[in-house]
């Protein structure tokens, strides 16, 4: 299967001041989706500029024609499964069936407080995220779903007419622990990685390579355990936070590489951050363009 490149556009920059033409370029070099957080606030972006995923995927449904939209990623940390199951497919329905939804357990980080509650423990933040994406499953493919769960409840909850996208839109289940990829296997169409957090700082790239190899073993692990043949599940690699996190937008030369080693382990879907001066994610916009438009031919 050849690899799809895909990008994460950072909600960021007013719609008429850049974000309205950075969707639409997306489109124009013909990356295969193009996803968003769905944070309040985010680490070094926390003082600036922030808006949100749902309206801003909205907007770029109504500028854009081919691309798919998603979130990379949702989590419980402050929504709720029935008020969102209806945003999403309305999300699903405004783009013609474009819409993924990209799902994690979340973190302990600004989104966890802001509420006005302390972190969960981990444990509880992975019973919630078992039990939102199992309700989230039934609430997107459902007419109406009544449930009482140890943290969520729906009662008569309508969702008519239901997704675009039957039996519903698909979900990319971020993961890397057993109960997560269990939830990958039974539920994802996709399945994403980061890689492993433990090597971000300094780890090798070598090293990273044999983590994820790790993973996606794992994944079958799990997808075995229910007698889901893996190879029905799409894998996705965000980039950014492995060890090599700047060398692959360095030229197109270094993306291939960098890219054909991690098709070698099955994966069939990478994504790149939208190129942001002075972040993290700062990188030369004409290389990224010319990987965009160029390295998918290399990749088949």
């Amino acid at each position: 299967m050849s690899l799809r490149l895909s990008t994460v556009i950072l909600p960021y920059r007013r719609w008429s001041e850049g974000g309205r033409e950075a969707w639409q370029r997306a489109e124009q070099l013909g990356f295969h989706a193009a996803y968003t957080y769905d944070h309040l606030s985010w680490r070094s972006f926390r003082d600036g500029p922030w808006f949100g995923a749902v309206p801003t995927l909205t907007a770029a449904a109504a500028v854009t024609d081919r691309l798919r939209l998603g979130t990379l990623v949702t989590s419980p940390n402050f929504r709720h499964p029935v008020p969102y199951a209806k945003e999403l497919i309305s999300l699903d329905d405004i783009s013609g069936g474009r819409f993924t939804l990209g799902v994690g357990a979340g973190g302990s980080g600004f989104d966890a407080t802001v509420l006005g509650r302390e972190p969960w423990s981990p444990r509880e933040r992975a019973d919630r995220f078992a039990e939102f994406v199992q309700l989230l499953d039934r609430l997107l493919t459902a007419d109406s779903v009544s449930y009482e769960g140890d943290f969520y409840s729906a009662h008569e909850a309508r969702n008519i007419p239901g997704c675009v996208q039957r039996p519903r839109l698909p979900f990319a289940v971020a993961a890397t622990g057993p109960r997560g990829l269990r939830l990958a296997a039974q539920y994802g169409q996709a399945w994403v990685t980061t890689g492993d957090p433990k090597l971000y700082e300094n780890g090798t790239p070598e090293q990273s390579v044999q983590a994820i190899r790790g993973q996606v073993e794992k994944l079958a692990d799990a997808c075995a355990g229910i007698g889901r043949d893996v190879a029905a599940v799409d894998k996705v690699l965000l980039t950014g936070f492995t060890p090599d996190r700047a060398r692959p937008l360095k030229s197109l030369d270094a993306f291939v590489d960098f890219a054909g080693r991690h098709q070698e382990l099955g994966f069939t879907e990478i994504v790149l951050h939208w190129p942001i001066p002075g972040s993290d994610f700062e990188a030369d916009e004409k290389v990224f363009e010319q990987i965009a438009m160029e390295a998918a031919a290399q990749l088949r």
